[in-house]
Formats: C-alpha cells, sequence, structure tokens
C-alpha cells in the first residue's frame, strides 16, 4: 500500500511524516517550493502478529508495510508547482489530506489566515483542476487524431467525456459513479482525484478533545456529504507535534505519554486502519518456526487468488487451503489443540479470505 501525504504549504505535513516514519526531516516556517521527495516504510501495527511471534518463536516476522510519500506543499492556483507533486503521487493507493488547524504566528500560513474548511475546499479544487486539465489534452490529442483520419476509441472518449461534465461542476471523479468496465478504462490514467482520501486535521495540542475539534469534525463530515465523495472520504483528527514526539521516545516511554494524555493509541495507528478501510484491505496470516507474516490483500478475495500474494507457483498449483481463524487458534492454545476441536478446516479456490485467517496452503506444482 503506498500513501501520498499532501495538504498546502506549512500545514505540517512534513510534520506527520515524521511522525509515521520515524525520521526527523527539517520542517521550516516558510513555504517550500523545491527539494526531494521523502518516501517511508512503515510496519503495520498488528497485536496478532506479536501474539504468534511469542506462540511459534520463529527465525523472522513480517509485519504487512505502508509506503509513505512527502513532498513540497501544494500552492492555490500553481498549476506548475502543483503538477510536480501530483505527478509523483499518480501510483499512490490513497491521499492522506493534511489541514491545518493551528495556530502559530511563528509559522507563516499561505492565504494569511488560519481556516480548515477553506483550507480543504481549496485542495479538492486543485485536485479536480489538474485531471479536468488531463481531460481537456486527451480530449484535444482525440480530435487532432480524429482529423487526421484515426478514428478514436468511442468507449474511451465517452468515458473523457463524462469525467469532464463532472470536473466542470468542480467535484472529484471520487463522487461520480463508475461502472467496473469504465474504472478499468481509467486505472492506467491515474486520475488524482478519484483516489480515496484520508482529511486529516492537524489540531494545536490543546484542542485534542476539545469542543472546537469536535466541530471541526462535524464541519468536515457536512462538506464530505455535500459533496457526495463521504464513501471514499474520511476524517481524522490528531495533533502532529504529539505524534512526532511520540513517535521519538522508546514504546514504554511513548505508552506512559500516551496515558498522561489519556490516550489509548497513537493517531497514527488510527490512520493506518482508516486507509485500509478506505481501501477495502485486510490481512491474512501465515505461521511456522521459519516465519509468522502477515499479507494484505483486497476483501473479497478467493484462497486461490490469496495463494498468488505469497507466490504464483501456489496459486497456480493451488488444491486446498487450510484455514483456521486467529480468534479459535488463541482461544484453543496451540495448533494442534485446535485440530482437536475441528476448528481447522480445508477449504477450496473460491474461499473468500476473512481478515485474521491463518492460512496453510496446500499446492502441487
Amino acid at each position: 500500500m503506498k500513501i501520498a501525504i499532501i495538504g498546502l504549504s506549512n500545514s505540517g505535513k512534513t510534520t506527520v511524516f515524521n511522525a509515521l516514519t520515524r525520521q526527523n526531516l527539517e520542517t521550516t516556517i516558510y513555504s517550500t517550493v523545491s527539494g526531494d521527495p521523502h518516501f517511508g516504510m512503515v510496519k503495520v501495527p498488528d497485536s496478532r502478529i506479536e501474539k504468534l511471534r511469542d506462540m511459534y518463536n520463529p527465525k523472522k516476522t513480517t509485519y504487512a508495510t505502508v509506503e509513505y510519500i512527502d513532498y513540497i506543499g501544494l500552492t492555490k492556483g500553481d498549476a506548475e508547482q502543483n503538477k510536480r507533486v501530483f505527478d509523483l503521487i499518480k501510483d499512490a493507493d490513497a491521499i492522506v489530506h493534511v489541514v491545518r488547524a493551528f495556530e502559530n504566528e511563528s509559522i507563516a500560513h499561505p492565504d494569511g489566515s488560519v481556516d480548515p474548511m477553506r483550507d480543504i475546499a481549496t485542495l479538492e479544487l486543485e485536485l479536480v483542476f489538474a485531471d479536468l486539465e488531463f481531460v481537456d489534452k486527451r480530449l484535444q490529442r482525440m480530435e487532432e487524431a480524429s482529423k487526421k483520419g484515426k478514428k478514436p476509441g468511442e468507449t474511451e472518449k465517452k468515458l473523457m467525456l463524462k469525467c469532464k461534465s463532472h470536473l466542470e461542476s468542480e467535484l472529484p471523479l471520487r463522487s461520480a459513479y463508475f461502472d467496473e468496465e469504465e474504472l478499468k478504462l481509467m486505472r492506467p490514467l491515474q486520475f488524482i482525484s478519484i483516489k480515496p482520501e484520508v482529511i486529516l486535521v492537524n489540531l494545536a495540542e490543546h484542542d485534542l478533545g476539545t469542543d472546537k475539534s469536535a466541530g471541526l469534525v462535524g464541519l468536515t463530515q457536512e462538506y464530505i456529504k455535500s459533496r457526495a465523495i463521504d464513501q471514499f472520504t474520511k476524517v481524522v483528527m490528531l495533533c502532529g507535534k504529539i505524534e512526532m514526539e511520540l513517535a521519538q521516545l522508546s514504546p514504554e516511554d511513548a505508552q506512559a505519554f500516551l496515558a498522561d494524555l489519556g490516550i489509548q493509541e497513537p493517531a497514527l495507528n488510527r490512520l493506518i486502519n482508516v486507509c485500509y478501510d478506505l481501501l477495502q484491505l485486510i490481512s491474512f496470516l501465515t505461521v511456522g518456526e521459519d516465519e509468522v507474516r502477515a499479507w494484505t490483500i483486497s476483501k473479497g478475495l478467493g484462497a486461490q487468488k490469496a495463494a498468488g500474494k505469497i507466490h504464483s507457483d501456489i496459486e497456480r498449483g493451488f488444491i486446498r487451503a487450510e484455514v483456521i481463524h486467529y480468534d479459535d487458534l488463541i482461544s484453543s492454545g496451540s495448533m494442534s489443540a485446535a485440530r482437536d476441536k475441528g476448528l481447522l478446516r480445508l477449504e477450496g479456490k473460491t474461499y473468500e479470505v476473512k481478515d485474521g485467517d491463518i492460512i496453510n496452503f496446500r499446492f502441487n506444482v
């Protein structure tokens, strides 16, 4: 899973990136218009993996991972600069849009004042305008080819005109309905405004858990409903400064810090879970003395296709999947005890893999 972190300048997105990746990139008090993109690979927190590791004591433990990307801030109306960001993140699976809701006189806001709802609308429009420019250019090329005697594909042209009409209403493509065939055609085109999005509101520390933060949640939810994007847009509230401080602490000190704040877990753990939900992803598990591992797949995937996540040979030679759910294994205490209870079962290629399934694939190549 690849997640792009975007936002207007000085929204705190690099602070959020540092918190997520435990890096220590410089954060500035001025707008940055140059520099190199930053990448960070993060383990997906999963207490099931930790419990299974203790049970099997494997040689290797492998968590699912998320790759985060951070680049320069977006600027209202600056199509050239924004294009550099959009070109970098076109293959991202989802977007985390960091919105500034904290006041700090030493950190200038590019629009002169802090207004989260204005900034949410501003960035949404930049995504829409970027896609509209792409559609216009594609339609123009079709028109030019047609004049030269080359007939454009009618299916694609019809799709581009549908996208153009929707975008001209200043609505992102994720608020439009596309059937499976249309989505298949759109996939290689890498539209930006169709990507699932998490609006991450970056609060000041003293605003956490207050009426102000609750009010912002309500306003943001109203906004995404009014734009018909609530199915593919979620909201997370956090304080980037606190999250970055947490990321620099040892696990023991971080837990003590969270307890002092009355918080059960870092907000960034919730962010990963929200991204999984948005993208309809789950994890199945494999266990053994060699390795305990989490594998990320799309919800609804059949057992044979899931086997291909491990290796194409396993998918090709699939015979059966030996399945037990994590909860059943833990309640039994061991795999042999679970087998004695009849909790271990054999499933065929069409079995829909569930989150937390522990699977041993039987195959023959």
